[in-house]
């Protein structure tokens, strides 16, 4: 178990840690904590390969962001409702194949917290993708799990990685082989905790996973409420330039076309009710909210609470 007062400094920082890589907050009665799993740099085609490339270079240029490739977040979610301590996502893991050694930090930062990994009862995945299942593929995480770990995927998530289809997608050059490999890796492992649902599953009191598709077939997001607050986790249903451009395809989208209306409902939704958002790839600690903008959308992010 964990909370506020537990995780805001129980282990002296790092020095190599230059900024912070966890956030706590509370949604009602949950106990919230963003952590950071670090950063992965892409190429900047992937936040739209479908739009111009001068619209997406001025994008890029009046958020004073590279015009080549530039560092994705990679943010996971820790919430304690009751007596379940559930986990949100896993970040990417420990891939030295990968060459990317400022991601796959997320197991080091929850031992920061003060966080055992033997207390998580649950994990949440908001679908398969390397980037949020690795983390549990870390040499010697499996072990140190408690042997009732309930994993919840949506059962379309595990239908559709079975044969995969990336017709649809634009990615880097050995990306769908990556993620092939990690997904069959994932399940090999974690078959026997996995609790599937179909469209809608409470976790635990005031956390439910809903299955949107879109991203995957079987993505998903999580909303925390408690007491008239809410939070929602978006995982990859929202990228960065999806307020301004919420039609603009993400590469790593195996259906564009239905990812856009998930995520122009989502952020519909958000804006009708200020609810809280958190998403995987938004900048840490990702905790915001949305404003309607003409036709677009506005990120109005939350002022940090010390």
């Amino acid at each position: 178990m964990f909370s506020l007062e537990t995780t805001a400094n129980p282990i002296p920082p790092a020095l190599d840690e230059l900024v912070p890589s966890r956030y706590a907050l509370k949604v009602g009665d949950i106990d919230v904590l963003v952590v950071s799993d670090g950063v992965l740099p892409l190429p900047t085609q992937m936040l739209g390969h479908n739009a111009e490339p001068a619209a997406r270079a001025a994008w890029l240029e009046d958020m004073y962001l590279p015009q080549d490739a530039f560092d994705w977040a990679l943010n996971v979610l820790v919430a304690q409702s009751g007596d379940r301590t559930i986990l949100i996502d896993a970040g990417l893991g420990l891939d030295p194949d990968l060459q990317l050694p400022r991601a796959g930090q997320l197991i080091r930062r929850l031992e920061a917290a003060g966080i055992d990994l033997a207390a998580v009862t649950d994990v949440v995945i908001t679908h398969m993708h390397m980037d949020h299942i690795g983390g549990l593929l870390v040499d010697g995480v499996k072990e140190r799990l408690r042997p009732d770990l309930q994993i919840h995927v949506a059962a379309s998530e595990v239908e559709f990685w079975k044969a995969p289809d990336f017709t649809h997608t634009n990615m880097p050059q050995g990306f769908p082989d990556a993620l092939r490999a990690t997904a069959k890796h994932f399940w090999a492992e974690y078959s026997r905790y996995v609790r599937t649902f179909e469209d809608e599953h409470e976790v635990a009191p005031g956390i439910i996973v809903r299955r949107t598709g879109g991203h995957t077939p079987g993505h998903s997001v999580v909303r925390l409420a408690s007491r008239g607050e809410a939070l929602t986790f978006a995982g990859d249903a929202v990228f960065a330039v999806g307020f301004d451009q919420p039609n603009w395809h993400n590469g790593f989208e195996h259906d564009p076309e239905e990812s856009a209306r998930v995520r122009i409902e989502l952020l519909q939704e958000l804006a009708g009710s200020g609810e809280m958002l958190v998403a995987t790839h938004l900048p840490f600690p990702s905790i915001g909210r949305v404003a309607v903008d003409g036709d677009a959308f506005r990120w109005v992010p939350v002022f940090w609470d010390f």
